[in-house]
């Protein structure tokens, strides 16, 4: 079974088929005289993610770091259980993330009660020792030889300790969750704001990404995307959209179902997915619900 694709110089994206679902998560392996996994997905592929290192002839000795753009489990939840298997490697987080990864059981408590069965899909987190973790700060740059450079860039919103990483080889943009869900099958994007999300630290952070002039975007969920800066432009007009029908609809007396109903007429990339997503098992929890509660959630407590 073939896990692997090589998208890019000296870069590889491996399939994690979390759940048995094609295009929902991935990770992708950066080769220099060293490797670079950024994004484990979640503890429940990392068998899947082994094999793909196998089928790509990536000794897990020479595995130098283990890239989180945060700690949520379909992105780092499988840290620890990787850490097993590679007896080199250090786990680059933001420091707010840090402490998840040491103690996970709150993670997963809280993980549990928002996502419910699909937390279970994912898997509970082992942890990871505190020794093998580095705390990035915003511009610190790996090298791992061969003109290999990766560096993380604090783009907060999504989550409160969420990072992006530039590769200059090829002018490209891993993005963890700061420019949202790519659903490749129908070449759309689709936001990616549970609660607590804050809007203006997501634009802050997408005006960041900008500013470096990507060519390419690697989306976690899922895969690679060209025309990086229009995308990050796109999907910040896409947040500010969803703001305005949130806030309408509030002001209306209106609640989550409206405003799904409203954002789902106006969204033409929503227009594009929605049969889609309402039949998905991960995606019409998430998607339909936990991403409306994020704004409606931010809506109120701006009013405060």
């Amino acid at each position: 079974m073939m896990y692997t694709k090589e998208i890019g110089k000296n870069l590889f994206l491996i399939e994690l088929k979390t759940g048995g679902f094609k295009n929902l998560i991935c990770s992708y392996v950066l080769k220099g005289d060293r490797t670079i996994i950024v994004e484990t997905g979640p503890s429940s592929s990392i068998r899947n993610l082994l094999s793909g290192l196998k089928e790509l002839d990536v000794k897990v000795q020479d595995i130098a770091y283990v890239a989180l753009s945060h700690v949520h489990l379909d992105h780092g939840g499988g840290a620890g259980s990787l850490l097993k298997c590679l007896p080199n490697a250090k786990v680059l987080v933001h420091p707010r993330g840090a402490p998840h990864l040491v103690n996970p059981e709150r993670l997963w408590l809280q993980s549990r009660e928002v996502l419910g069965r699909v937390a279970e899909i994912f898997g509970e987190p082992d942890p990871v020792p505190e020794n093998r973790i580095i705390t990035a700060s915003d511009g610190m740059t790996l090298d791992v030889g061969n003109n290999v450079l990766l560096t993380a860039i604090e783009t907060l919103g999504h989550a409160s300790h969420n990072l992006s990483y530039y590769e200059p080889l090829n002018k490209g943009l891993f993005s963890g969750d700061t420019a949202g869900i790519y659903l490749c099958e129908f070449d759309a994007v689709v936001p990616t704001t549970p609660p607590p999300f804050h809007l203006d630290a997501a634009l802050s952070s997408l005006d960041k990404l900008v500013n470096l002039n990507p060519s390419v975007l690697y989306y976690s969920h899922f895969g690679k995307a060209r025309g990086a800066v229009k995308r990050l432009q796109s999907y910040a007009f896409q947040l500010k959209l969803w703001a305005r029908i949130t806030e309408e609809e509030i002001k209306n007396g209106n609640g989550i179902k409206e405003i799904r109903k409203r954002i789902l007429a106006e969204d033409k990339d929503m227009q594009k997915v929605a049969g889609f997503v309402k039949l998905h098992s991960i995606y019409a929890k998430t998607m339909l619900e936990n991403n409306i509660q994020g704004f409606i959630d931010f809506i109120e407590m701006r009013k405060v």
